[in-house]
């Protein structure tokens, strides 16, 4: 899939930072700094997600969210130095599918615009299934097939397996998975990822030699491919 930001905000320094992050995790990048640029780009570009600011000049993020939400269902970040409540509330009323608050993080920024494609079903394309030797990892109706056989597999491992095989190879550290794949709202702890590995190895610790579930130590896991 090629993965495409738009990324519409009229502060220059903030605007480069996302854009940095956004290529640095594989998105091409076009960005705008007014509200009627932006809206005109939307419709030309087609992005996969759009990070939105509110206070922009030529027409304000409000009424470029409802300009989109005309002829698009992209997924909008709002990306404000408004915190209040209201904002917040009115935003995501509009069709905006997350809010963030200036200043922020842009790591945390990246694992939101992560989980929104999730949820909108936008980051592996159409069908959401993964197939390896002897696994066959299927998100669309939550079966796990292991050497042929279907292996009854709670929704939350599912969803971690299909997190980690979907980006072989590549280390995520515990606190990744709670974000990307718990979410923001969870408020567990790391623990957690180390039971839900646990419980996934139990199920498929050497059933091929082509891949494997494996702990980088110090930092978290991967799912590794092997080449013969």
């Amino acid at each position: 899939m090629n993965k495409k930001a738009l990324i519409i905000e009229d502060d220059g320094n903030i605007a480069e930072l996302i854009r940095l992050y956004m290529e640095k995790d594989g998105f091409t990048v076009r960005t705008a700094d007014d509200g009627k640029t932006g809206l005109a780009e939307a419709k030309v570009f087609e992005p996969s997600i759009i990070i939105l600011d509110i206070m922009l000049p030529e027409m304000d993020g409000w009424a470029v969210c409802q300009g989109i939400r005309k002829f698009s269902d992209v997924p909008i970040i709002f990306l404000t130095a408004k915190g209040e409540t209201y904002d917040k509330v009115s935003g995501l009323e509009m069709g905006a599918d997350d809010y963030m608050v200036k200043p922020f993080d842009a790591k945390e920024l990246i694992a939101r615009v992560h989980a929104v494609l999730r949820r909108k079903g936008g980051e592996a394309g159409g069908e959401k299934k993964l197939t390896y030797d002897k696994l066959v990892i299927n998100l669309d109706s939550y079966e796990l097939l292991v050497d042929g056989k279907k292996v009854d597999t709670p929704p939350k491992e599912m969803e971690l397996l299909y997190h980690l095989a979907a980006s072989p190879n590549r280390v995520f550290t515990r606190n990744q998975l709670l974000d990307e794949v718990w979410g923001f709202d969870y408020f567990g702890d790391s623990r957690t990822v180390d039971v839900h590995i646990k419980r996934l190895r139990e199920k498929l610790d050497g059933v091929s030699g082509k891949w494997v579930l494996k702990t980088v130590w110090g930092v978290g896991y991967k799912f590794e491919t092997i080449d013969e």
